[in-house]
């Protein structure tokens, strides 16, 4: 099974707000995005690997208007879209796997990733993450991405990831990017159990 069909199971199967992951708000996300202090009308957002994530709901509230959602599962999309209604028109949204999918160079100046990169098992393929970051995200830009942190759990969904200290995640991305800030989230899932997740918060370089 690829990673296309295995996720479109996930979304196919399970409610929306029973799978690990579920937010009903994306907080810690939105309070980094703010931190940039890019204004929201005009700062350009990508959600990658969103899946069916509330952080969209939370930005268009915020009054960011240039924002891109993307996810490798069409059904976890539609989710999004059927309960933002009438407001999925503002949002460019857009399907396909991080590591290949083309993306617009320098096309934004924040990116995010809320529980995609711990997927990434195997090094080519965070190579070919980093890749992306890189020519995505314009020069000066901010880079948000979170995992499992070093005491989360070994797999999810089914299966398997990597967990990181800040230091080791920001490694991941090398020299090209400062870190300037990292937190620690203790999330609550759905069933009660607390998985620990890591956010590392970068800029770019010029």
């Amino acid at each position: 099974m690829g990673n296309a069909e295995h996720w479109e199971n996930v979304y196919r199967d399970k409610q929306i707000d029973r799978v690990s992951w579920f937010q009903p708000h994306a907080e810690i996300s939105l309070n980094i995005i703010r931190s940039t202090g890019l204004e929201p009308g005009v700062a350009r957002v990508i959600d990658v690997g969103a899946g069916a994530s509330v952080l969209v709901d939370d930005l268009l509230e915020a009054n960011y208007r240039h924002v891109t959602v993307l996810d490798i599962a069409e059904p976890a999309l539609a989710v999004s879209r059927t309960r933002l209604g009438e407001r999925a028109a503002l949002i460019d949204w857009r399907v396909g796997d991080v590591t290949s999918v083309e993306l617009p160079p320098a096309g934004y100046d924040i990116w995010h990733d809320r529980a995609v990169f711990h997927f990434l098992t195997g090094e080519e393929d965070r190579k070919r993450y980093v890749r992306q970051v890189w020519r995505a995200v314009r020069p000066g830009g901010y880079v948000i991405v979170a995992t499992f942190g070093p005491n989360g759990p070994l797999q999810c969904s089914s299966l398997d990831v990597c967990r990181y200290a800040p230091e080791t995640l920001h490694g991941e991305f090398g020299a090209g990017f400062e870190l300037i800030a990292h937190q620690t989230e203790a999330h609550a899932t759905p069933t009660g159990k607390t998985q620990e997740f890591v956010y590392c918060y970068c800029r770019r370089a010029l």
